[in-house]
């Protein structure tokens, strides 16, 4: 550890170990949290940080650990790009409002907020930040890349947006630790943490049918990726298995205008309908909404679920009944799972999956 890049006037490792009665090599192991230092040592070491005011020079400390306490948050898609007169991807010419309409969305879905919560929660009492990056075009992987190659942070939590994204693979290729928030549609050796999403879907349908449902649809996620596959399967063999085998279905796409438009056509198709689970909060809200336009009371005459537990969950008219997604505490999972291979980097990749529950509100 080295003082060199340190401004003038403020206290140095020096400092610290006169405080504290020990070498200055003795402070430097103890800052660097190197083992095997005697705890009494460490505990004199801590109160002379203290009583100094001492506070590691990050750039310094990145030349002895080779870390940044920095990690990249990188939220990803990879939806079809615009493009150029050959046919092929556009690039720099593509279209510059689509990387600002990725990000809008992203802000505006309130799980994005709660894995942010999540993640920061964990890293800062740790001594380590986020770095937020977006990844919607394959220029904007290929920086994240860049970026993790060179050092600017230590490794990567992913969440990704679309069953297509390559950058999990790209991530793995390049041999740059990473943890991904899903199972990845397509087989990759990366950590993942996720969420038993079928059984969270069986929740909705047990407590539909116990409210005495019996014309039930669905308003699934994106087809393409496997939390919507699963929250699928589970909510309609849950049903198929108390002999109901036919459930309507509309696709959504996770977005209060996606669960909109997916009630219209639900509505048309089979106006007789009495529930209605949606495989999101934003969704749910969006179908309450139309029901509302239609003259259905919700849920006097259509009772509707919805998945994740959001806030839109309780902003919703009536208040959603969700099932629980308990997004911030796999957040610092992933965080911690980042961490765990940072210090074991021959660490074989893992996964691990949480429970989802039943948020009963009034909605249904």
């Amino acid at each position: 550890m080295t003082d060199d890049l340190r401004p003038a006037g403020t206290p140095t490792l020096e400092d610290v170990a006169r405080a504290a009665g020990v070498s200055r090599a003795t402070v430097s192991r103890v800052i660097n949290g190197v083992r095997n230092v005697d705890p009494a040592i460490q505990e004199a070491v801590r109160r002379a940080v203290s009583l100094t005011g001492y506070a590691p020079n990050r750039a310094a400390r990145s030349l002895v650990t080779r870390r940044t306490d920095a990690i990249a948050l990188v939220v990803s898609g990879a939806g079809v790009e615009p493009e150029s007169a050959d046919g092929g991807p556009a690039g720099d010419t593509a279209d510059p409002e689509n990387g600002s309409s990725f990000t809008a969305q992203v802000f505006a879905d309130p799980f994005f907020g709660r894995v942010v919560t999540g993640v920061v929660n964990y890293l800062r009492p740790r001594g380590m930040h986020p770095v937020l990056m977006f990844a919607e075009t394959s220029r904007a992987r290929e920086d994240v890349v860049s970026f993790l190659r060179q050092g600017s942070a230590d490794g990567a939590l992913v969440v990704s947006t679309h069953a297509e994204d390559p950058l999990p693979g790209m991530l793995t290729d390049a041999g740059l630790p990473a943890v991904l928030y899903a199972r990845p549609a397509r087989p990759v050796r990366i950590s993942y943490v996720d969420l038993a999403h079928q059984d969270g879907a069986r929740l909705a349908a047990e407590h539909l049918l116990a409210r005495g449902c019996r014309r039930v649809a669905t308003i699934t996620g994106p087809l393409d990726v496997p939390a919507g596959q699963e929250r699928m399967a589970g909510f309609r063999d849950t049903l198929a298995g108390h002999g109901h085998s036919y459930v309507p279905i509309a696709e959504g796409q996770f977005t209060q205008e996606s669960g909109e438009a997916a009630m219209e056509r639900l509505l048309v198709e089979h106006p007789d309908l009495d529930a209605v689970f949606a495989a999101n909060d934003l969704m749910a809200m969006g179908a309450c909404h139309v029901l509302r336009e239609h003259g259905k009371r919700v849920p006097e005459d259509v009772a509707v679920i919805g998945f994740d537990d959001s806030s839109a969950a309780s902003a919703c008219r009536p208040p959603l009944t969700t099932v629980r997604q308990p997004v911030e505490a796999m957040a610092a999972e992933m965080a911690r799972l980042l961490i765990e291979r940072l210090s074991k980097p021959d660490g074989a990749a893992t996964s691990v999956i949480f429970e989802p529950s039943l948020v009963v509100r009034e909605s249904a």
